[in-house]
């Protein structure tokens, strides 16, 4: 068990961890604050663009610097991966400063710190836990590190001691004012004079400093103590350690379904044999199979050649009902592959070729259907234009492909479920760099502004990023030729005159050009940003 830390006034030590804290190296007390200086000097009011790059830059600098030279994880794959995933994001969001990017870097960078803290991790779910749990911790460690002044009476020592612990119940405190505000208006119009009015007190007294600005650099000291202060976080490499790539065949169980039941005088246990257990993996992958080639048949003879939706007909709800009942089935069926090959049916060598084959249709099965469901969303992006949902269906379908394909690794390879998590999550991680690269926005309003729409979005359009205005502008004659519609408060469609979509894009880009002129700094700064200035300042 850890030792307990004894609590005195005339103490050095604070009731924030149960064991002693390990004390900051000389070269993390200046890493510190600097990075706390160098955070506030980033973002404070300003938006995501270069500041980004230049911090994830001093994020990996810092690790390399407290890294030694032989360190396990410096020959970790994924570690690298990480790195090159961190500064690519960051580029990205210097780039065009989207949200996929800024996700992108911000996951990089979290799970960076998750394989500097366990070397051994695979999962990039578990590094993005360890992460998580260290940044939340890092914090106290930095607090509980800190000692009062040398050479001081009892009264500074006593004022350092209650100082340090009274930090973190203010920091309760701020947590659950946070979730009060959130939940109850009245209160957070009260509280809201309350800081106001005290945040003028401290106007007068510091005329540069703000309640919001301390609140912003208790933010920075937050993320830097979590980069520069890696508290160990042994949980989930201990349980990421029990699993194994491939399925090992268990001595002690023949069966994977076992039944219970309790008994008067005693308690036994009956389970079906492999052959029994079998037989249902068979007469399930059977009877599902010929289900779903009677399903593709139909949406083959249907959906793939020649389909034209017949006047009248609701394409939206036809895709929006059929893909997400589809796509439930695909992870059902995926999930029910799992199922049986988790355990001793891998070796059942008598009925195994028969279960491989008729596992490997059903997934090339599902492979057809997901098809299917590309088709639906290709054919609402033809006659209705591109969203956000319907770019995230084409993506999703891409993670289910490269899913299934190794649901086959699986049923041939005997690999573990673990693999198929460990694999998939590197999918969703490369997706998620894929989604940052994409310049989205201006795409959509290049595709959706094409003469053969007969309706236009324009609610949708210009509440998109400032970086779209220039393509707006010029296509802004289609706003004369189509049907115009928005949304009102309620979501509720309506039509909206070509005058005022007019004046309303009027609008927008003379205030983002006043945006944008009014930022003197360089934090902020896109390229794409400054590309679409430059466009329609021309």
């Amino acid at each position: 068990m850890n030792p307990v830390i004894p609590l005195s006034e005339d103490s050095d030590a604070i009731p924030l961890q149960s064991a002693p804290a390990t004390a900051l190296s000389t070269i993390q007390k200046v890493l510190l604050p600097l990075g706390v200086v160098l955070f506030d000097w980033l973002f404070w009011r300003e938006g995501g663009g270069v500041n980004m790059l230049v911090f994830t830059i001093f994020a990996i600098a810092v690790q390399f610097a407290l890294l030694p030279r032989h360190a396990a994880v410096r020959r970790s794959g994924y570690f690298w991966l990480m790195v090159g995933g961190s500064l690519f994001g960051a580029a990205m969001m210097a780039v065009y400063g989207s949200g996929a990017a800024a996700l992108a870097c911000m996951a990089s960078v979290l799970m960076l710190l998750g394989y500097v803290n366990q070397p051994h991790l695979k999962l990039v779910l578990y590094a993005l836990l360890t992460a998580a749990n260290s940044v939340v911790q890092a914090w106290l460690r930095v607090l509980s590190s800190i000692r009062a002044p040398r050479n001081t009476g009892a009264g500074v020592r006593r004022s350092w001691f209650y100082g340090r612990l009274f930090l973190v119940p203010l920091g309760i405190l701020g947590a659950f004012h946070l979730l009060f505000a959130v939940a109850n208006p009245r209160y957070d119009a009260l509280s809201s004079q309350v800081l106001a009015q005290i945040g003028e007190w401290l106007a007068r007294l510091l005329p540069d400093i703000s309640i919001g600005h301390l609140l912003f650099i208790a933010l920075g000291f937050l993320v830097t103590a979590g980069v520069v202060v890696a508290v160990p976080v042994y949980y989930f490499a201990d349980h990421e350690s029990r699993f194994g790539e491939f399925v090992r065949r268990q001595r002690d169980r023949v069966a994977s379904f076992g039944v219970r039941r309790p008994d008067f005088s005693f308690r036994h246990t009956r389970m079906l044999d492999l052959r029994k257990e079998f037989l249902a993996a068979a007469a399930v992958f059977g009877l599902v199979n010929v289900l779903l080639l009677a399903v593709n048949a139909i949406d083959i003879n249907w959906l793939w050649f020649g389909f034209e939706p017949a006047p009248g007909f609701d394409l939206a709800q036809f895709v929006h009902e059929g893909t997400y009942v589809l796509i439930f089935s695909i992870l059902l069926a995926m999930g029910i592959v799992l199922w049986f090959f988790r355990r001793n049916l891998n070796f059942y060598q008598p009925g195994l070729p028969w279960l491989r084959w008729g596992a490997t249709v059903w997934v090339v099965q599902n492979a057809v259907l997901a098809t299917s469901v590309g088709l639906r969303n290709y054919y609402y992006i033809l006659n209705s234009g591109i969203a956000y949902k319907r770019i995230g269906v084409c993506f999703f379908l891409l993670l289910v492909f490269f899913g299934l394909a190794t649901v086959l690794l699986k049923i041939w390879q005997r690999r573990s479920a673990y693999s198929l998590v460990r694999l998939n999550s590197l999918a969703v991680y490369a997706v998620l760099l894929l989604l940052a690269a994409g310049n989205w926005e201006v795409w959509i309003a290049e595709y959706n502004l094409q003469a053969r729409f007969r309706s236009i979005d324009v609610g949708f359009l210009l509440a998109m990023p400032g970086r779209t205005l220039p393509t707006l502008v010029a296509h802004r004659g289609r706003f004369d030729a189509a049907h115009l519609t928005t949304e009102d408060q309620y979501g509720n469609a309506t039509t909206i005159p070509a005058a005022a979509a007019q004046q309303q894009l009027n609008i927008a880009v003379a205030n983002w050009r006043a945006h944008h002129q009014a930022q003197t700094g360089w934090q902020g700064f896109t390229y794409a940003d400054w590309q679409a200035y430059q466009q329609l300042k021309n």
